[in-house]
């Protein structure tokens, strides 16, 4: 999969550059304009090599030989921008005879949902060619600018003569995205350039997290991944803003004003909207629009809520901007009481309870058999996660944070004392002495879910751990179950639902591993910490492409070998890429996160 992306606006092709099978297109809006796209070039022809210097545009250099001497030759530009994407085909006659060359565009328009794209929900064919007009009026086109003439663009070569032909496909859609994004040279000279194994693998991650920038009203946003996740979302935004603080600070505050623009205000069950809360994820596909998917803003999640104020303490502790503070007041006060409602049953620890119109599980291991006992057993909801209960115990101390730097101390001292009796219950309900770890979760009767798994890391990351069990919790994460060699397994290799390839039950994602590497540095335990680390770097630099996908199996590592893939991980993943930059930080001795 070659992805290329510019703000609202990418496309999904294969090695060839072409659009011709599957998932694979031309997308706008979560919605796939086109489904095939592919050129037919002078015969003979062969693809020589193909790269993406920048995730906004492709190269290539195609060639023609006659026994051993080339005699023809083509570089193709493909570059897409906000609404359109830009095709530049010149050619080179490297022949003594003249030659003419004749190229023919093979596209076919669909206008489908992001969901009917990927298989997620019902396909219908809306067999209208380049101009589609949805189910609310809204029309969107497919716009070839000059259009090709009948047969094709014709080109004609003198001996060793050149010739260029070119055009644009616009992508059509009244759902424009106003703002503006800073430029690649402008944001990359914002942050750390990497030193020695890290520069390369640092430089693609700081070219990807441009790349998956959207522009909306509020500042720059962070897509979450391609070729899925092309939209903003609540906890994949925080997390990534969290991990390249303090330079980037625009994206920083364009995360924190996107969602407080958006926080739940009013009790809507479709959408698992509630007061206060921060949502989950906004499409704006056909389905969304017309509510048959309740994804147009969706708020099933438990932990982007606690992340909203974590993200929000950490930039006021990096880049002391007060006036922000001042300026989201209404919101991170609506957040902190959100937290209190949050607890469904009274005893101190946030749940949720899915209504059954999106996501069954509302944390980050967010697949629908994610939430197991030691037999098996899928989990009974509701249920208290037990990282969400460390991004909630952290939650009330940057809260608490925000009410001294106000000179508001009761307000203050009232909420310290919330983490304080938070603090308790995660030892009291989660640790597990005889595994030597945290539970997963607890189940709607207060079972804990008696599994080994990569929660545990989350809790060092927000602090939530006393330093009494912290060796023999560490003994545990760095266990053959746990640790790959890669990273640490989501679910630990003897529990009964571990499956190396499984989304969530026993593969190895990156930012769940660089999490792990953020508390252990947390905590001083820095020769651990750098060994995390450089298990990602090593994971990076093992991929053709030196970026970090969303996942990887968790198979053991074998030496000289790279990970065995997750067959339809996304990549780039805004997480991922922030991780790199997170752990080189890390490494370096900016630790004043």
């Amino acid at each position: 999969m070659v992805p290329l992306k510019e703000d609202d606006t990418y496309l999904v092709l294969n090695e060839r550059g072409f659009a011709e099978e599957e998932a694979e297109g031309f997308y706008r809006h979560d919605t796939r304009f086109l489904s095939r796209y592919r050129l037919l070039l002078p015969r003979g022809l062969v693809l020589l090599e193909s790269r993406s210097p920048r995730p906004d545009y492709l190269v290539q250099d195609w060639a023609r030989f006659r026994g051993a001497e080339g005699e023809l030759y083509l570089r193709r530009l493909l570059r897409v921008h906000r609404g359109k994407v830009e095709e530049r085909l010149s050619f080179l006659n490297l022949s003594p005879e003249p030659e003419e060359v004749r190229v023919e565009v093979q596209a076919q328009g669909e206008f489908s949902d992001l969901f009917q794209a990927r298989g997620w929900h019902p396909k219908v064919e809306n067999g209208v060619g380049f101009l589609y007009r949805a189910a609310d009026g809204v029309e969107q086109r497919v716009v070839f600018v000059p259009e090709a003439p009948e047969g094709g663009f014709r080109l004609y070569l003198p001996p060793k003569g050149v010739g260029e032909v070119g055009w644009e496909v616009r992508l059509e859609s009244p759902l424009e995205a106003p703002g503006s994004l800073p430029g690649y040279e402008e944001f990359l000279e914002a942050f750390p350039q990497g030193e020695g194994s890290w520069e390369g693998a640092l430089r693609q991650a700081l070219l990807d997290l441009r790349a998956l920038l959207l522009s909306t009203p509020q500042g720059p946003v962070p897509a979450a991944g391609i070729p899925w996740f092309v939209a903003p979302f609540g906890r994949d935004s925080l997390i990534t803003a969290f991990m390249i603080l303090p330079w980037g600070k625009r994206v920083a505050q364009g995360v924190l004003r996107y969602l407080a623009a958006r926080q739940g205000a009013v009790f809507d069950p479709w959408r698992e909207e509630e007061p206060g809360k921060i949502l989950h994820e906004v499409r704006v596909g056909e389905l969304s629009r017309t509510h048959r998917v309740p994804f147009f803003r969706y708020y099933g999640t438990v932990d982007a809520t606690p992340l909203f104020l974590i993200l929000l303490g950490r930039y006021l502790d990096l880049v002391g901007d007060l006036a922000l503070i001042q300026e989201l007041r209404p919101q991170w006060e609506a957040a902190l009481a959100w937290l209190d409602q949050a607890d469904l049953d009274g005893d101190g620890l946030l749940e949720f309870q899915p209504s059954g119109t999106g996501l069954a599980v509302q944390a980050w291991k967010d697949s629908h058999d994610s939430m197991s006992h030691r037999d098996g057993r899928l989990a009974e909801t509701p249920l208290a996660v037990s990282e969400v209960q460390g991004y909630a115990y952290a939650a009330y101390l940057e809260g608490a944070k925000l009410y001294q730097v106000l000179g508001e101390k009761d307000r203050a001292k009232s909420l310290l004392e919330h983490a304080g009796r938070l603090f308790r219950l995660i030892q009291e309900k989660f640790w597990l002495p005889e595994l030597s770890t945290y539970a997963l979760a607890l189940d709607r009767y207060k079972e804990p879910l008696k599994v080994k798994a990569s929660n545990a890391g989350h809790l060092l990351w927000a602090g939530a751990v006393p330093r009494e069990v912290l060796p023999e919790l560490l003994e545990t994460l760095f266990s053959e179950e746990l640790w790959s060699g890669w990273g640490i397994r989501t679910l630990g290799a003897r529990e009964v639902r571990y499956n190396p390839l499984s989304y969530h039950n026993g593969s190895v994602w990156p930012h769940d591993t660089a999490l792990l590497a953020g508390g252990l540095f947390r905590y001083g335990f820095q020769e651990e910490g750098q060994r995390v680390a450089n298990a990602l770097l090593d994971l990076a630099l093992s991929q053709p492409d030196m970026r970090l996908p969303e996942l990887v199996g968790g198979f053991p590592r074998e030496g000289g070998l790279p990970p065995v893939p997750y067959p339809v991980a996304c990549r780039p993943q805004a997480w991922d890429a922030a991780a790199v930059v997170y752990l080189y930080a890390l490494g370096k001795g900016w630790r004043e996160w």
